[in-house]
This record gives C-alpha cells, structure tokens and sequence, in this order.
C-alpha cells in the first residue's frame, strides 16, 4: 500500500511559501512497502540563499527550492507569465502561487528570486482517505491574467500507484502560454545517484549537454551514472530523441541495490527533458507545453507506479 504525506497551501504558516514552485500537491512523504520515495534533499533552509549551496556536510535550500516530492513549476521562455511586460512595481502571475510585484529595480526573472506576493489568489483543499484535491482561483488586473486551476492526487485502490490529474482554464481575455514540468524530487531510501541506478526511456536517449564521463554515459534507452555521486558531484543534462506523441512520456527509474523502483508515464507530448542529481536527490524533469484560449482550458496526468524487485532472483 502507498502512503503519502502533504503539506498543504498556507500563506502565514505553510511549509513552502517560495515563489517558484506551484503549492499544491507537495509531498512530505511517500512510501510502498518499506522503501521511502519522496522527502527532504535537503538539510538546512536559509533565505538568504538564493537556490541551494554546501557547507560542510550540510545543504542549504533558499525558500524558492527548499521542497520536496514531485513538485510542478510553471514558466513561459524561463519566465512567470507577463513578467517581461510588466513595469517595475507592477505585477506578473506566477500560476500555483498567485500575483507577484516585479521588484522597483526590474531585472531580468529569476526563478530563484524571492518575488512580493500581492495576491496569493483563494485556495481550497478537499481530502478523502485515497485523494486530495486542490483548487486555485487567481485573477490579475494589471497583467490581464487569470484562471482556474483544479489538481487531483489520488492513490489507486489496490494497486501501488498515484495518479495526478490536472485542469487549468484559462479565465481571462488573453492567450495563456506557458509549460510545465514536474521536479521529481526523487531520494529512494537516501541511495546516492551512482551505478545502482539505471533510467529508462522508450526511446534512443540523446544528451544535449556533454557528459561527464566519469559520472555518467547513455547506453541506448538507459541513462547509467558510472560512480556515485559525492560532495560537490552533479550530472545535469538535457534529453533529446523522443517523438511527437505522448507515448515517449514513460520513464523507469530503477535502484538494484534497495531493490525498488517506479515507473512514471504522462497522457501529453514531451516538450523537454532535464536530468538533475547531486548526491542526495536524482529529478528527472519532463516538461508539457501548453497553449490556453481565453475561456477554454487544458488537462494533464501524470501516473507514479512503484515496485520492488526480488534481488535474491
């Protein structure tokens, strides 16, 4: 049986109030049969830290990154929605978080920067024994932007997956274009991304950066780390080589040491995908582009299947 833990959307005392990242659906804790998923990456928390630094043993998260679970980001070209039209002082829409002030000095978007929250829009959160759902009602008068935002988090009866489902109705009188993608805070039992872990895609994986090629190497459709990850070590890069269609979002991610895994498929084309690991967290980033009419709107799953393996085979 899965069980998972949420922190919920609380503007004064909410264990995530960055303006990065969308607040529903954060995950404190998730696990299936004695392994652990989705928790802290991370040590400590300071807000003077703009995305995360070592010192010593310990890291150190700034409020925009300090979260956990598989958690959604919203960004249009790298930005929050009417950020570059916006005038120093006005305000942009950050979508799962509500209006934002474009600092008096202007700059150019940081998703890492700690933005003024104007309006942090309504929330409401309904809960069931296997489901919680999530709405946003955010409106801007200054940028024009405005929507409806309703997420579903359920774990499947008798079967050991959560699935999310999402819907964002675009309720103002402009176009709204924007991606999203879905962090993957994975830490499966405190494993250090290293050669235990195998990923999987059902297509021929490209990299678009240069690996390190003492960290990492692709072998087909499988992305291997060569050794595990320690100190200061990172593996980033972007994935090329899927399709069109949404059959390429289907991803394994798969420790043999601890003998558990998970399997993780979306219902939309891939509009990119980010590798990320350092050596408490590996994220596969998968993005979903989208383009929402005034008054018309989009939905998105994502399933999580989780399973163990008999290493004794």
């Amino acid at each position: 049986m899965v069980k998972a833990q949420f922190y919920l959307p609380d503007t004064q005392n909410g264990y995530y109030r960055g303006t990065r990242f969308d607040w529903s659906g954060v995950i404190s804790n998730l696990e299936y049969q004695g392994h652990r998923y989705f928790g802290p990456w991370f040590t400590k928390t300071d807000r003077a830290v703009s995305d995360f630094i070592y010192k010593g043993t310990d890291i150190i998260a700034g409020p925009c990154s300090a979260i956990t679970g598989p958690v959604e980001e919203f960004s249009t070209d790298g930005k929050a929605l009417g950020y570059d039209e916006a005038k120093p002082g006005a305000t942009f829409v950050k979508i799962g978080v509500g209006v934002l002030r474009k600092p008096k000095d202007g700059g150019s978007y940081s998703p890492f920067r700690l933005y003024e929250i104007v309006d942090p829009g309504t929330w409401k959160v309904q809960t069931k024994d296997e489901w919680i759902e999530f709405t946003h009602e955010v409106a801007d008068p200054v940028s024009g932007f405005a929507y409806h935002y309703l997420k579903t988090i359920r774990l499947t009866k008798g079967r050991p997956e959560m699935v999310m489902d999402h819907t964002l109705k675009n309720t103002s009188k402009r176009p709204m274009a924007t991606s999203v993608y879905n962090h993957n805070f994975l830490v499966l039992d405190g494993q250090p991304p290293g050669p235990d872990f195998v990923l999987k895609a059902p297509f021929e994986i490209k990299t678009k950066q240069a690996l390190d090629k003492t960290l990492a190497e692709v072998r087909g459709n499988q992305f291997v780390y060569l050794k595990a990850l320690k100190d200061k070590e990172s593996v980033y890069t972007e994935w090329q080589g899927f399709g069109s269609g949404a059959a390429d979002y289907r991803f394994t991610i798969e420790n043999k040491k601890v003998g558990a895994g998970l399997h993780i498929t979306g219902d939309r084309p891939l509009a990119r995908v980010v590798l990320w690991s350092i050596r408490t967290v590996l994220s596969l980033e998968p993005y979903v582009a989208m383009t929402i009419e005034p008054g018309q709107e989009f939905t998105w799953q994502y399933t999580y299947t989780f399973y163990v393996i008999d290493n004794k085979k």
